[in-house]
């Protein structure tokens, strides 16, 4: 009998220690401090992330930086538009984004290839822009995502992409170059000027080196216009000028809101939707402009603020808490938290969620009335 007691009581104070342990490091995993602590948990984060170097550095473009990576354990390879979550330390907070490797899936050297448009609001991208050397120490996911080539290869294929959006397709287009792919592929991409082209010696290289693939170029600055394939902002009409085949093609498309508006339009008019594939990285749709109501309530943190209509990831940091997130876009489901009461509504999709027990990733999510998050 003592000795079932003294396993009970060393239970209960197992239990506790986790419980304080738990708290004290919220938000994050207690496994994310031990990593730091225990080299030996290195080679891959509680998180399934692995450790990686920076090993060069370009900056192809004004806004833009090209990282070579180099994982310090064993990666498994990527399909050819699949996407990583790259884990960057900035100014002491975990940060993940979500980044398409451009590189062909048949360059065997270990390293993956990221090309980063800085954006003006972007935390992870401007930072990586403005900070990135050799030696930086990173994370990286296994690769992730529907949106790639299928292991069949179409025999006719079109690739469309606008500013930071050519990475997953350019990762298609050397991948089948590699492959001395005989179908015809027409290579679309939309940019402001020449000098905004990322890649834009190495396509026209490949449009002079191989009859089959097209490289057609669409500046939409004012004073670009006429240097281009096609003049101005994508249309219906500029697509059948530009691809008159469209409709006997696979389409992979990859860019800003509007030009992805602009092609799925073209698409679904004419009974085509079937034939293309989509990658957004920012959400598909806005928050309504309706006044807010209610309440948004936090249980864990015990804090409880007015609905201001946000997502409710903006409603918690502007609380001051510090969820885990990572995209901001609905991607990497970091930010998946348990929602217990109210409604929601999904930002990619529109729909209204009401289920008053269920996981939700709240950088998508925008309140509809008042909500409890175990956060």
């Amino acid at each position: 009998m003592p000795h079932r007691e003294t396993r009970r009581s060393t239970g209960l104070t197992t239990a506790l220690s986790r419980r304080v342990l738990s708290a004290l490091s919220y938000p994050h995993p207690v496994a994310s401090y031990a990593e730091v602590l225990n080299p030996r948990l290195r080679r891959r984060t509680s998180s399934g992330h692995v450790p990686a170097t920076v090993v060069a550095v370009q900056r192809p473009t004004a806004d833009s930086v090209t990282l070579a990576i180099r994982p310090l354990s064993r990666w498994r390879g990527f399909k050819p538009g699949q996407f990583i979550e790259l884990v960057v330390d900035v100014d002491g907070v975990r940060r993940v984004r979500c980044f398409s490797p451009a590189q062909s899936v048949h360059v065997d050297d270990g390293l993956i290839e990221l090309t980063i448009k800085a954006n003006a609001d972007g935390e992870v991208s401007r930072y990586l822009y403005d900070h990135a050397h050799q030696g930086m120490m990173l994370a990286v996911s296994p690769p992730q995502g529907a949106f790639h080539l299928p292991d069949h290869r179409p025999e006719r294929i079109v690739l469309i992409s606008g500013g930071s959006g050519i990475t997953p397709v350019l990762a298609m287009l050397r991948t089948l170059v590699d492959e001395a792919h005989a179908g015809r592929i027409s290579f679309v991409h939309y940019a402001r000027r020449p000098s905004d082209v990322i890649a834009g010696e190495e396509l026209q290289a490949i449009a002079t080196a191989h009859a089959n693939i097209d490289v057609l170029i669409v500046y939409t600055a004012a004073d670009a216009r006429d240097q281009g394939a096609g003049n101005g902002h994508c249309s219906a009409a500029q697509l059948a000028a530009l691809v008159p085949d469209l409709a006997a093609a696979q389409t992979w498309l990859c860019g800003p809101s509007g030009l992805m508006e602009a092609v799925g339009s073209v698409f679904e008019q004419n009974g085509w939707s079937e034939q293309l594939h989509q990658e957004r990285f920012g959400l598909a749709v806005k928050p309504l402009d309706v006044a807010a109501s209610g309440d948004v309530q936090f249980a864990r943190s015990e804090r409880f603020v007015a609905n201001t209509g946000a997502t409710l990831l903006e409603q918690a940091e502007a609380a001051g808490l510090r969820p885990q997130h990572g995209c901001r876009m609905g991607i990497c489901s970091t930010c998946t938290c348990r929602k217990t009461a109210g409604v929601v509504r999904n930002l990619q999709t529109g729909e209204l969620s009401s289920e008053p027990d269920e996981q939700i990733r709240i950088c998508i999510s925008q309140p509809v009335g008042s909500v409890t998050l175990e956060l």
